[in-house]
């Protein structure tokens, strides 16, 4: 037997009761069983179904955590400017991942975590405030285009750009129109014994399309918003609003955008969705039959608006670390400790129902944090030390915190250095609840990868979790700064392979680093391992030319004028040089 079973049970033997024990020894009994065949470990002897509560924050920043910002660069919490006690709870009380990652913005990565799959496969390459699709403009659909494409997304941008924008999907398929036979399956629906709610942020819906909201993919709707952003004070009638004032010509009764849910009270958008949370945990405590539940609690916080507590705003205002890492916007704080206090009052709730120890909860960011220095207004955080942020395919803008809590199961204070991504939540979650992850991986092209083994192998020393390639694809050029030259950021795509990550800049620019040794990209490797560059950048073109539609690349613009390009080197079109 290996040595970490011995350990684990001796170590762990006064912290567990006898009857959590012994789940934990079938468990690793089974571990053992499978690696001797070679295959991964299934959660399917867990007695009784976990609950699951799913909490996902928006644009929060991997530094954004005490926790987090102690584990990379040493500091105490007590010389931090932002304050997650809460957050920093789950982490001790669980086990925390150094290199997850999403999508580097927050659609994308929500249909990738919904659906087990890379974004870029389904369309998804970009966020975006409501726009006309085919859809809601009523028009007839291009031959191999999809309804819920948009028709076209553009930033303000003077300079000149050698690339026109790809397009995006908005809405995840759901079979309910003749004009495709798309379906995806979602997490939910994967989950039939499983009372699946959702409740908050939801931007994945065809902006308010009939047959494409949460309740068509899977779940109760609790409250939800199928936009980018929402108001913090005064959000509810934005949220009801039936009108198609904003898409008249869209094929349906009424707007579908949203519904804010039952009343509790509260003023502040994060403090009224995490009461409706703590009432529906409550009617599962009370439930009489014990079906296990999911709760997917999608925050807006801490995207824009920035709009805080005032009593909190004053006192990040005058605190003394203001300024700690370069973060010194106390709305900014104030909602970040909204969020965190949210996070704490979702753990005290499952601590006074009795449902602590049969309850996973997950933490997730949907993107890295908008870093300061590189959007136009100036606003957000500061993800330093790592390179860029939000809309980045830079650490900064795609490595996001994630945490597994089980109390009463999982060991403690531990942290899985191991590289993972967001498709792999779909699986896990079907892992844990004791189903045949490896099955629906396989029965429906998922590219996720089960987390469960890695929850009681965190060294992965027995190769439970074996994908080791991640990639990213964003065909935009965006009004984002690049962290490289200052300049409008252009289409991006990357590869993780192993140690080395490759950015493909579509201007002609590649960037190599080591993400083991070099986590906050201060020394590009390409020159001088170009070779190895190269090898990635094939991989990186074979996934995007036989995963990705063309319609979702960037095209070459034929008014681009080479002679009033400001950047410093000259365009170059790499997908048509290495052919």
């Amino acid at each position: 037997m290996p040595s970490y079973f011995f350990s684990f049970i001796i170590t762990n033997w006064t912290y567990y009761n006898f009857t959590m024990m012994y789940k934990i020894f079938c468990y690793l009994l089974l571990t053992m069983i499978c690696c001797s065949c070679g295959q991964r470990p299934k959660m399917t002897v867990e007695p009784q179904k976990p609950n699951i509560i799913f909490i996902l924050a928006d644009d929060y920043g991997i530094m954004d955590t005490q926790g987090y910002a102690a584990h990379f660069t040493g500091v105490s919490t007590d010389s931090t400017f932002y304050e997650t006690p809460h957050i920093n709870q789950l982490m001790k009380e669980g086990i925390s991942f150094s290199q997850a990652y999403a999508t580097q913005l927050c659609s994308p990565t929500r249909a990738s975590i919904l659906t087990g799959k890379y974004a870029a496969r389904l369309g998804f390459t970009t966020a975006m405030p409501h726009r006309d699709t085919y859809y809601n403009q009523n028009l007839a659909v291009p031959e191999g285009y999809y309804i819920h494409d948009v028709l076209e997304h553009k930033d303000d941008i003077k300079i000149e750009q050698p690339h026109i924008n790809g397009i995006s999907n908005a809405g995840i398929p759901t079979g309910v129109h003749a004009q495709t036979d798309l379906d995806e399956l979602t997490f939910a629906e994967a989950l039939p014994d499983y009372q699946s709610a959702f409740i908050g942020k939801w931007h994945v819906g065809g902006f308010g399309a009939e047959g494409f909201q949460p309740s068509d993919n899977g779940f109760e709707t609790l409250a939800y918003f199928d936009g980018g952003g929402s108001a913090y004070y005064n959000w509810r009638a934005g949220w009801d609003q039936k009108s198609k004032a904003r898409f008249p010509k869209m094929p349906q009764e009424e707007w579908e955008i949203g519904d804010s849910g039952q009343p509790t009270g509260a003023n502040y958008l994060t403090d009224d969705l995490t009461n409706q949370a703590l009432s529906y945990i409550d009617q599962r405590a009370a439930d009489s039959t014990k079906q296990p539940f999911l709760l997917y609690f999608s925050h807006f916080a801490v995207h824009a608006p920035y709009q805080g507590k005032e009593e909190e705003v004053s006192y990040f205002n005058s605190k003394k670390t203001k300024g700690y890492n370069g973060q010194d916007d106390p709305v900014y704080a104030s909602m970040i400790k909204s969020m965190d206090r949210s996070v704490g009052q979702i753990l005290d709730k499952l601590k006074q129902t009795g449902l602590e120890e049969n309850t996973l909860v997950v933490f997730m960011s949907d993107n890295g944090g908008i870093d300061a220095e590189i959007t136009p207004d100036g606003h957000g955080t500061e993800n330093h030390p790592f390179l860029g942020g939000k809309a980045c395919l830079t650490e900064g803008g795609i490595r996001v915190p994630l945490v597994f809590r089980w109390k009463g199961t999982l060991t403690p204070n531990q942290w899985v250095d191991t590289p993972v991504d967001c498709t792999d939540i779909f699986p896990t979650f079907l892992d844990i609840a004791g189903q045949d992850a490896e099955m629906t991986v396989s029965k429906y092209d998922l590219d996720g990868e089960s987390l469960a083994g890695l929850l009681y192998d965190v060294n992965n020393a027995n190769n439970s979790y074996q994908k080791d390639t991640h990639y990213w694809h964003y065909p935009f050029n965006v009004i984002y700064k690049s962290p490289y030259d200052g300049h409008a950021l252009t289409p991006h795509s990357a590869i993780r392979k192993g140690e080395h990550k490759l950015i493909f800049d579509w201007y002609g620019r590649l960037h190599l680093y080591n993400i083991e040794s070099d986590p906050y990209e201060q020394n590009d490797l390409y020159e001088s391992e170009q070779e190895l560059a190269q090898s990635l950048f094939e991989d990186l073109k074979r996934w995007l030319k036989d995963e990705v539609d063309q319609r979702y690349w960037p095209s070459l613009n034929p008014d681009y004028n080479p002679e009033k390009e400001v950047r410093n080197k000259a365009f170059q079109d790499l997908m048509v040089a290495s052919e």
